[in-house]
């Protein structure tokens, strides 16, 4: 998502290790129809640098639906934002390679020059507009997963929380949120909530599996798919709309780079590609948005 920096700023094993052992690693191939060809071609006319080239799009590929490792081939990953990252790369004339990460690492990786781009659900804010620029993408609406039953009634980012350990990713934007609400319940005289750091989805899910955590608040598709594998020890309690969206993240001095992939992007949504990948991958149409940039400025 869900969805370095952050997604926590003011305000998404083994075969994870054998694929950073490995580094960069190749992706799933599209499978999805590519963008108009008489458009693309104009694109990579206006911006032949990237024509032919390889780029590395560092990722956290702990989302399912969004990005994972392939079950069938861990030297591989797939899901919605590896195949638009190919979408857009077809169009552009480009080819992707992978380096896997942790999530609050996407933007110091991208900003040491180790990638070369971001697609990996993260969430676009202005203080992340710091590190890079954004090309947003998608909408944002997040879930809040707990124990089946949800025995402490959480309903929200609010003072349900108060007393609840809360599972979340490092770095992410759910993180600050949470915390805000410590002081709110203190003056209410309630417990405070507690926030457990994590570095991936899986282990935010499996702390409330395990009993150590009460909740976890992410992208809701992940959300979802987390009540999915466990419909008999976990449920959502509720979505709630979160002030962001998800964007691809580019270095900032390279403005050539990011309004080539913004002009690729927009012809991918023309061809209808995002949103077969949307319904490919199990994702909720709604989340579909027309780009727009994000900066600092």
């Amino acid at each position: 998502m869900s969805r370095g920096m952050s997604r926590a700023l003011p305000w998404h094993k083994v075969a994870l290790g054998a694929a950073i052992a490995v580094g960069l690693v190749a992706a799933a191939p599209l499978s999805a129809q590519a963008a108009a060809p008489a458009a693309c071609a104009a694109l990579q006319d206006k911006y032949p640098d990237w024509k032919g080239k390889t780029l590395v799009n560092a990722i956290n590929p702990h989302t399912p639906g969004y990005e994972t490792i392939d079950p069938k081939d861990p030297s591989k990953y797939i899901g919605f934002d590896i195949d638009l990252g190919e979408a857009i790369g077809e169009c552009l004339g480009f080819k992707l390679t992978y380096k896997p990460v942790t999530f609050a690492a996407l933007l110091t990786t991208l900003a040491a020059g180790q990638a070369d781009i971001v697609i990996s659900d993260i969430y676009a804010t202005k203080e992340r507009a710091k590190a890079a620029d954004f090309i947003t993408y998608s909408k944002v609406f997040d879930g809040v997963l707990v124990a089946k039953g949800n025995p402490k009634g959480i309903n929200g980012i609010n003072m349900s929380m108060c007393g609840a350990a809360a599972a979340e990713n490092t770095g992410y934007v759910e993180v600050p949120l949470i915390q805000a609400l410590m002081p709110e319940c203190k003056k209410a005289g309630k417990p405070e909530p507690t926030v457990q750091l994590y570095d991936n989805n899986a282990n935010c899910i499996q702390a409330i599996l395990a009993g150590r955590a009460d909740t976890y608040v992410n992208d809701v598709n992940t959300v979802d798919s987390a009540v999915k594998a466990y419909p008999d020890k976990l449920e959502k309690a509720i979505a709630v709309t979160i002030p962001y969206s998800v964007g691809i993240a580019v270095p900032k001095d390279k403005p050539k780079f990011r309004d080539a992939v913004m002009a690729a992007l927009i012809e991918v949504q023309k061809a209808g590609t995002h949103m077969e990948l949307l319904k490919k991958h199990g994702l909720d149409v709604g989340n579909f948005k027309e780009p727009d940039i994000l900066t600092a400025d």
